[in-house]
């Protein structure tokens, strides 16, 4: 996706809601938003994702994210799993653990931790859900860490290694994964 194709995009978006204050935290807003994404095939993920044969002793609804693949597997059961592609922490930033899923965002809000913003003095210090929010249009929040797996709006990111700890996922991908996954399901991140 080029850069003025993304600049379009933004702009876009910002316009439709500096034109109504309310939009930015309205309902509507998450569904103008999901249209925004829906009708940019650039927005989509270079790694389709599909139904793949997966055996696993883990229940239906469990998140496996394998980092040496860059793929992250939705346990169905039978063998069988959804496989997507994602980007994952960079080197130095890896980490590996079991944890839950303890909240879900639309279109989330993001704050930088502070040793983020000690890394990229640039960044903002808080910014609205949206379409240029790094967050992407979901989030699955990782236990009591600062770790999510979330969206995206850089998806030629996925299939690498860039984040600072977080699972990236493809908007369209992620709109998915969050429809299928509730509060409480276990996530195995693996190294």
């Amino acid at each position: 996706m080029t850069w003025w194709r993304i600049f379009l995009i933004f702009s876009s978006a910002a316009a439709l809601i500096l034109a109504d204050p309310a939009f930015a935290t309205s309902k509507q807003d998450i569904k103008a938003f999901d249209e925004i994404v829906a009708s940019l095939p650039e927005a989509q993920s270079p790694i389709r994702r599909y139904e793949t044969w997966f055996p696993s002793d883990e229940k239906p609804g469990t998140v496996i994210v394998k980092a040496s693949e860059k793929r992250l597997y939705l346990v169905l059961g039978d063998s069988r799993a959804l496989k997507y592609g994602i980007g994952v922490a960079r080197e130095g930033f890896e980490w590996s653990a079991e944890l839950k899923v303890s909240m879900k965002r639309q279109w989330p809000d993001w704050t930088p931790p502070e040793e983020m913003i000690k890394r990229q003095p640039d960044l903002p210090k808080h910014m609205d859900g949206g379409p240029d929010n790094p967050l992407g249009a979901r989030a699955l929040y990782l236990g009591a860490t600062l770790y999510r797996i979330h969206g995206s709006n850089e998806p030629e990111t996925i299939g690498t290694a860039v984040s600072s700890g977080c699972i990236r996922m493809a908007n369209e991908d992620i709109m998915d994964l969050y429809e299928r996954v509730p509060v409480g399901a276990k996530v195995i991140i693996e190294p």
